[in-house]
């Protein structure tokens, strides 16, 4: 395809990490097709005239379900609040759209799974928001790993930290409640983590885990009283990996002082590698070797030595960020719908960490180990 035309659903913080992210691929990658900022959807009307004006869009709606049949789009991307993620994404299967969806993909396992099962159906190309696991630093992370740099992989050390719900006088909000946002820390960040772990361990196959609510209840926007907080405010995991390591999985968005901290640490038979995500151009590699009085961590600054890093810069240790990453993203997805090579994590594969994080929760409510399918 010369060109894809893009429809965007929604302009907040990641509705314009989309807009930034599709009209910057071209630029940054060379060989994706070019994205054509065609429709962009969100309310009020007088809003979506603003952003798509902002944005660069070539037309605007307040309506998503026109957005979703317009002729002229060929991939939706959908940034709005978790709920509508489902309708919106079937609707646009249906229309035989090619489709962008932030995560969690749906509030339940059960409308994650109609989603993949409806993506495979049509033979529609799916995307879901998971730009972290497009860093340089992981993808060599996964490649030391891979080719036995610190040997056979035996423990897992994951975490990710926030502390955007730890101030107990924020105002209740959606994100407080099971029917708008679905799980809470696990759904906004844990399965972040999830998806790290998986690139680096493989599968997991069971886990036990608990959850805890901080902050019970918040108060009221208007004043009058205090809001029910319904999901979890921070989870912890004990996993199995089907590959016979073990490992823990830790998630809060209530840790004051943490603004990113996604982090983890993967302990092998001759060494170990560490990454957190607030220091994302970095990547921290321990080897088991050389005279003892000389070992130590070595600090491993990306650059174009880490592929796709050149793309954006020819002199290592000048960093990328976060809406780089989502440029990555959104090239693959460019790629993959202009006939190139496969990218993920689709619909199927994003599927794949829903599990875990549902599983996690079942696990706590339930109280006992759970096997993950």
């Amino acid at each position: 395809m010369a060109d894809v035309g893009m429809g965007l659903i929604g302009t907040g913080f990641m509705g314009k990490a989309h807009a930034l992210a599709y009209r910057a691929a071209k630029a940054v990658l060379g060989d994706v097709p070019q994205a054509r900022l065609e429709l962009l959807c969100d309310t009020p009307a007088e809003r979506a005239r603003q952003m798509a004006e902002q944005f660069g869009f070539a037309r605007c709606t307040d309506d998503w379900r026109s957005l979703v049949e317009d002729t002229k789009v060929d991939l939706v991307s959908i940034t709005t609040p978790n709920r509508m993620h489902r309708e919106m994404a079937l609707a646009a299967i249906r229309a035989g759209k090619h489709v962008h969806c932030e995560k969690p993909m749906g509030l339940t396992l059960a409308e994650a799974e109609e989603m993949a099962e409806a993506a495979e159906r049509a033979g529609v190309k799916t995307m879901v928001g998971y730009n972290y696991i497009k860093n340089p630093a992981f993808l060599h992370a996964q490649r030391l790993v891979r080719e036995g740099a610190i040997g056979r992989p035996v423990h897992f050390r994951g975490w990710v930290d926030e502390d955007y719900q730890a101030d107990p006088d924020l105002p209740w909000t959606w994100r407080a409640r099971l029917d708008e946002a679905g799980l809470g820390a696990l759904g906004d960040l844990g399965c972040h983590l999830v998806s790290m772990a998986h690139g680096l361990m493989g599968p997991v196959e069971s886990l036990i885990a608990d959850i805890q609510t901080i902050h019970e209840t918040r108060p009221l926007a208007d004043g009058n009283g205090r809001g029910k907080v319904e999901n979890e405010d921070t989870a912890t995991a004990l996993v199995r990996f089907r590959g016979g390591a073990h490992g823990s999985l830790s998630t809060s968005r209530s840790a004051w002082g943490r603004k990113n901290r996604l982090g983890f640490e993967v302990h092998g038979t001759t060494g170990m590698i560490v990454f957190d995500q607030e220091r994302m151009n970095e990547l921290q590699l321990y080897r088991n070797e050389g005279p003892a009085g000389e070992q130590g961590f070595k600090t491993i600054l990306t650059g174009p030595a880490h592929p796709p890093y050149g793309h954006f810069c020819p002199a290592p240790g000048h960093q990328l960020g976060i809406n780089d990453l989502k440029v990555l993203e959104a090239g693959a997805f460019l790629r993959w719908i202009g006939g190139g090579e496969r990218s993920g994590p689709d619909f199927a594969a994003a599927l794949e960490f829903e599990k875990i994080i549902h599983a996690i929760a079942a696990s706590a409510r339930e109280g006992r180990r759970i096997e993950v399918a």
